[in-house]
C-alpha cells in the first residue's frame, strides 16, 4: 500500500516572488478602489465647493450669533459679578466701622471695672449722682446692643452677597465654556471654507463666492462699487429720523469688511451691523439676530419700509436693513463686504420694525 506523502514545496524563485507581490498589491488596490474604504478625499466640482462654502458659511453665521448671545450673557454676569464685589467692599467697610465700635464700647467697660450695679449704688457717696449715671450706662448698653446687632447684620449681608457671587461666578464660567465652544465651531467652519476656496482657480472663486443674486461669473456692481450705493442713497426716504439715520449709517458702511463677532466701526457681522446703525440713531438694539426680531413690532413682507430690519433662515440666523426696493444692505460672510443685496437671495423668514 503506497504511503501518503505530501509532495515536496519547491522554494520561491525571484520570478514567484514578484509575482506574487504583484498580485498582492493589485488585490490591495482593488480593494482601496471598489469597496469605498479609500481615504483620499473626494474632488469638488466648482459648483459643489460654492455649495458646500454657502453652507459652511451659513452654519458659521449661525454659531456666530450663538456666539454673539453667549459673550452678552458672559459679559452681563461679569458686571454683576463685579457690582456684588463693590457691594461686598462697601459691607466691608461698614462691617469694620461696626467692630471698631463695638470695641470702644468693650474698652470703656473694661475701663470702669464693670461693678453689680446695686455694690455701686451702696458704695456712692453721692446716690442721686450715681442714679443718672446708672441711666446713662444702661443707655450705653443699649448702644452696646445696637452694636453688636448692627455686627451681625453686616455679617449676615456679607454672608448672602458671598452667596450671589458664587452664583454669577458659576454663571460667568458657564458662558465662557460657550463662547469656547462656539468659536471653534466659528473658526473650523470657516476654516473649511477658506480650504475649499484655495483649491479653486481665481476665477472659480469670483463665482463662489458672488452676490447670489447677481448673474454667474460676476458680482452685481451695486455690491462690488459702494460709490455708486452711496450716490443712490438720497434717493431712499426712511420714514422717521431714527430710521432714516440708520439707512444712512448703513449706505456708509459699504465695502466694510465682514469679521465675525464684531460691531464697528471698521468691521461688522450681520448683527453687528444692524446694532451699530440703530446705535448711531440713538436706539439700543440686543446684540443677537434672534433677538433682534423681538425688538420691535413684527411686521409683514408687505408692509416692509427702509429701516425696517430683515431676517433669514429658520434659526433667524441672518439680519439685515432694508434700504427700500426690495434690497436690503447687509454684512454677509467673510468672502463679501458690507453690500446691497435682493431681500430675494435667502429665505425670508420675518421682518421688525424698531421705531
Amino acid at each position: 500500500m503506497a504511503a501518503h506523502r505530501k509532495p515536496p514545496q519547491r522554494p520561491l524563485t525571484g520570478h514567484t516572488v514578484r509575482t506574487a507581490a504583484t498580485l498582492a498589491l493589485a488585490g490591495a488596490a482593488t480593494v482601496t478602489c471598489f469597496d469605498g474604504t479609500g481615504h483620499a478625499e473626494p474632488q469638488l466640482t466648482p459648483a459643489q465647493v460654492k455649495v458646500r462654502v454657502e453652507t459652511l458659511y451659513r452654519e458659521a453665521e449661525a454659531a456666530t450669533e450663538k456666539y454673539n448671545g453667549a459673550k452678552e450673557e458672559a459679559d452681563a454676569a461679569q458686571r454683576r459679578l463685579s457690582a456684588l464685589q463693590d457691594q461686598t467692599a462697601r459691607r466691608r467697610m461698614r462691617l469694620d466701622a461696626a467692630r471698631n465700635a463695638l470695641g470702644s464700647i468693650a474698652a470703656a467697660q473694661y475701663r470702669d471695672g464693670a461693678i453689680d450695679p446695686a455694690w455701686q449704688l451702696a458704695l456712692s457717696s453721692d446716690p442721686d449722682r450715681y442714679l443718672d449715671g446708672a441711666a446713662f450706662a444702661e443707655r450705653a448698653g443699649d448702644r452696646q446692643a445696637a452694636a453688636v446687632s448692627r455686627v451681625r447684620g453686616q455679617l449676615r449681608e456679607i454672608e448672602r452677597l458671598r452667596g450671589a457671587a458664587r452664583i454669577e461666578v458659576k454663571s460667568l464660567r458657564s458662558r465662557q465654556a460657550e463662547l469656547r465652544r462656539q468659536k471653534r465651531t466659528v473658526t473650523g467652519k470657516l476654516d473649511e471654507a477658506r480650504r475649499l476656496l484655495g483649491r479653486l482657480t481665481p476665477r472659480e472663486r469670483a463665482e463662489a463666492t458672488a452676490d447670489a443674486g447677481a448673474p454667474a461669473g460676476r458680482v452685481s456692481r451695486s455690491a462690488a462699487d459702494p460709490r455708486e450705493s452711496l450716490e443712490r442713497a438720497g434717493s431712499v426716504l426712511a420714514p422717521g429720523g431714527r430710521a432714516a439715520v440708520a439707512v444712512a449709517y448703513a449706505y456708509g458702511k459699504l465695502g466694510s469688511p465682514y469679521v465675525w463677532g464684531a460691531t464697528g466701526p471698521n468691521a461688522f457681522d450681520c448683527s453687528g451691523l444692524v446694532q451699530a446703525a440703530y446705535r448711531a440713531a440713538g436706539l439700543s438694539l440686543p446684540r443677537t439676530s434672534y433677538a433682534q426680531i423681538n425688538a420691535g413690532r413684527r411686521i409683514s413682507r408687505s408692509e416692509l419700509r427702509p429701516g425696517d430690519l430683515v431676517f433669514f433662515y429658520p434659526g433667524i440666523s441672518h439680519v439685515g436693513i432694508y434700504v427700500g426696493g426690495g434690497r436690503m444692505i447687509h454684512a454677509p460672510n467673510p468672502s463679501a463686504p458690507v453690500r446691497l443685496a435682493p431681500i430675494d437671495q435667502m429665505p425670508f423668514a420675518g421682518a421688525t420694525r424698531v421705531v
